[in-house]
């Protein structure tokens, strides 16, 4: 961009200087000058606007305190914020900011997180739960243990997210930036042939060819399109953080306006994550009742992290239930588990292990659908666990609103099949894979590719993370604390479906805006090259001078500029 304004004026210059020296005439000193303050005018006005364009950065920079309380040996010392370490107490008081990620020792308050995560309402915070550091700490005195300094920090992470973002080029820009190359080619070319053309063929004299050849160079500076596309990526990456939609690849925002199936992985996505158990069955009473069915389950279970796991130890926790000691653990995964307890072999799982294990189910019936925990001991089923797993109520707007935008749903779940069919017909969704085991998630989206689809693949980013890589487009959802989710490239901060709407609107709302740009960058060169070439000179006597030619040239770069910023007054 810069060669053609530098070549312009050393033209203009050179050709002053003959005409000062070497062979007496009109120079172009003024005209020269002139081109030369209004260049440096318009860049300062579309270096400021661009600047407005990544204040992101700078507000988040601006989130973290300096000072933090750091508590030692019961006192209070104020130190600096990048001074604190792994496991340091600090004590953060109503209205001051938390200066770093960390899990709450004592205290309860409401946090703000509007500012990095996008959740407007105030998050209820107490004893054992997590808080970020740059959230607003609103009405209670909380005592806090640092987890994560330096570049693990949520901050730190979400401005990785967005430098990456920032950084990254979506295909049009590729495009763009190969357009301004041919564009240098294209001004020095067509200034050339008008300097050959209005001395030679159409005679004027030597300075209205000049001035006619430094005004094509001048007027053919690729600025509105060199700024097209970088100015609103860059203003996108704002507004996404901005409302918890954090980008790492522009080019899978770009795709994301021409997703048409988004799949959905069940548990803590469409669903709560949170199992509770709703009823308890044995086959028979002589295998100790429903409380020695629960006590083997969750003995077998305590070395599991999955969430139905979890659910099942909460529950016998809750009901004073010990944990038994357990020897032989062994795990099958997407099936459940098996275990030595009291010297008798405990199998706890689903019905894909009951077949393992050659039992039969089918006598077993239970009053509500749901996840079934079955128990098995010696090789003999004792009952069974009825789990249910509470639906976001964010589901079904998010899914109504993906219909609206023509776009259909699918479902991936380990569940049964009368379980995924019953989530499904509450949320009215199109197509539904149950009995997924994890290895096979990624088959489910490649037939869905090989059907002609777009792609979108939405999960959790850690178990979901090969088929969050196969798809055209990986969003990870509810990432929380830990934004750097390697194998997504769209991580969105909350667990909320909604926010997927909201991504999907942002990449549209984006490629109007890169198309408008582009549309009008190269409209201008289109109007602007053959004006200043003189074509409208014959007839009508217009003729584009280099001072008017660089006006007209800052101007397109500035339109182009202001009309990326409206970008940031819209409302996902």
């Amino acid at each position: 961009m810069m060669t053609l304004v530098a070549f312009a004026i050393t033209v203009g210059f050179l050709f002053s200087v003959a005409t000062t020296f070497i062979l007496p005439g009109q120079s172009l000193y003024w005209e020269i000058s002139t081109l030369i303050s209004v260049f440096l005018a318009g860049h300062w006005l579309e270096m400021r606007a661009v600047r407005g364009a990544t204040g992101a950065l700078t507000e988040l920079a601006k989130l973290i305190p300096k000072t933090a309380h750091l508590i030692k040996g019961g006192k209070q010392t104020d130190i600096e914020t990048e001074s604190l370490k792994i496991k340091d107490v600090i004590l953060v008081k109503p209205g001051e900011k938390i200066p770093i990620d960390g899990v709450v020792l004592e205290g309860d308050s409401s946090i703000d997180e509007s500012m990095l995560i996008g959740e407007s309402r105030p998050v209820s915070k107490q004893k054992g739960d997590k808080v970020i550091g740059g959230s607003l700490n609103q009405d209670g005195s909380l005592t806090i243990q640092v987890l994560k300094v330096g570049a693990s920090t949520t901050v730190s992470q979400i401005t990785k997210l967005i430098q990456g973002a920032q950084s990254s080029k979506p295909n049009v820009q590729v495009l763009a930036d190969r357009a301004a190359g041919y564009l240098f080619y294209i001004a020095v070319a067509v200034g050339i042939l008008s300097f050959i053309f209005w001395l030679l063929i159409h005679p004027q004299n030597i300075i209205f060819a000049v001035t006619t050849a430094v005004a094509v160079v001048v007027v053919t500076c690729p600025h509105a399109l060199g700024f097209a596309i970088p100015t609103v990526t860059t203003i996108t990456s704002s507004l996404g953080a901005k409302n918890g939609i954090l980008i790492k690849e522009m080019k899978a925002l770009e795709l994301a306006r021409k997703i048409n199936y988004v799949v959905f992985d069940k548990t803590g996505t469409l669903t709560k994550g949170q199992f509770v158990i709703e009823e308890i069955i044995q086959t028979s009473s002589r295998e100790g009742g429903i409380e020695n069915i629960l006590s083997l389950a969750s003995s077998v279970e305590q070395n599991s992290q999955h969430s139905i796991a979890q659910s099942i130890i909460k529950e016998a926790r809750a009901r004073k239930i010990d944990l038994q000691k357990i020897i032989d653990f062994k795990s099958y995964p997407g099936k459940g588990a098996t275990a030595t307890v009291n010297g008798k072999k405990v199998a706890v799982g689903n019905e894909s292990l009951m077949k393992l294990l050659k039992l039969k189910t089918d006598k077993l019936k239970t009053r509500d659908a749901g996840t079934i925990v079955y128990v098995a001991m010696e090789n003999k089923l004792i009952g069974a666990l009825v789990l249910t797993d509470e639906v976001r109520e964010e589901s079904k707007k998010a899914i109504d609103k993906l219909h609206g935008m023509g776009i259909k749903v699918a479902m991936l779940t380990g569940d049964l099949d009368y379980v995924a069919k019953e989530v499904g017909k509450k949320l009215n969704i199109d197509t539904i894979f149950s009995q997924t085991l994890p290895e096979d998630k990624i088959n489910k989206i490649k037939d869905l590719q090989s059907q002609g689809n777009i792609v979108a693949m939405v999960g959790d980013g850690v178990n979901d993370a090969p088929s969050l890589t196969q798809a055209h487009v990986g969003i990870a959802i509810g990432a929380g604390t830990d934004v750097a989710v390697e194998s997504a490239q769209i991580v969105l901060m909350k667990n909320n479906p909604l926010d997927v709407v909201k991504a999907i609107n942002l990449s549209r709302k984006t490629n109007v805006k890169m198309l408008q740009n582009l549309a009008w960058a190269t409209g201008y060169n289109v109007f602007a090259i053959p004006l200043a070439a003189g074509v409208l000179y014959p007839k009508f006597g217009i003729l584009l001078k280099p001072e008017w030619a660089a006006i007209l040239m800052s101007m397109s770069s500035i339109i182009v500029v202001f009309n990326a910023l409206l970008l940031k007054k819209v409302k996902l």
